[in-house]
């Protein structure tokens, strides 16, 4: 029985390493933040509808949700087609950069 506890704790963990949050830099984000500002707004709050606010969500969930876009598991052409050459570092400035902003 605790051995079985103890194989499940360690898997638990280590499924949780592999999906913790990179950090980002709130600079770089802004920065590459021009291309989605015509969809999402200048501050990260959406003037249309159909485009969610990117503003003040928690950093995981836009690394998970960009991340999504990318490998095709979250399918959606237009974003499929934004976020294809964002590489690991864009994908988690973007992240850190959103979340900062106040919703």
């Amino acid at each position: 029985m605790n051995r079985t506890i103890r194989v499940l704790a360690v898997g638990l963990l280590t499924v949780a390493a592999g999906t913790a949050a990179r950090a980002g830099d709130q600079a770089a984000g802004k920065a590459k933040a021009a291309m989605c500002v015509s969809c999402h707004g200048a501050n990260g709050i959406s003037v249309a509808p159909q485009y969610p606010n990117l503003a003040g969500q928690k950093e995981q969930y836009l690394q998970t949700a960009i991340g999504a876009y990318k490998s095709g598991t979250r399918a959606e052409p237009t974003m499929a087609a934004m976020v294809a050459l964002l590489n690991e570092d864009d994908i988690a400035n973007l992240a850190a950069y959103f979340s900062s902003l106040k919703p």
